[in-house]
């Protein structure tokens, strides 16, 4: 999933902690064991790649910070069971906030979407 300001890589995961099959990867993503009694579904994992193109550490730490704040508001949204990862594009780098914020969040209504279809086959 691509935008202006990043792309968006998501990898749902089952409950025992490795990749979905659908994900075409066989590897584990958490590895160990559920605890008894605990959630089947694992919480939500995020990442960001922001590379040189973007700008000097201090426009990538920026940048990251922005990306972050995005995604903790919407972890108390209760997204769980999947793994994503942003990748910024140069652009973000002078992309006001609400606009990354936007498209952030169009990507993450997606991937949710995503579950919730992934759950009802």
């Amino acid at each position: 999933m691509g935008g202006a300001y990043c792309i968006t890589h998501a990898v749902l995961r089952s409950p025992t902690g490795r990749l979905d099959a659908s994900s075409q990867a066989g590897a584990p993503a958490g590895g160990g064991e559920r605890a008894e009694g605990s959630d089947p579904v694992p919480p939500a994992r995020f990442g960001f790649i922001i590379s040189k193109a973007v700008g000097n550490a201090v426009t990538r730490n920026l940048v990251r910070r922005r990306m972050k704040s995005v995604v903790e508001r919407r972890i108390r949204s209760g997204i769980r069971g999947v793994d994503v990862v942003f990748r910024a594009l140069p652009a973000a780098a002078g992309a006001p906030f609400s606009e990354l914020e936007r498209e952030m969040n169009r990507a993450l209504d997606r991937v949710e979407r995503e579950l919730v279809a992934g759950e009802q086959r």
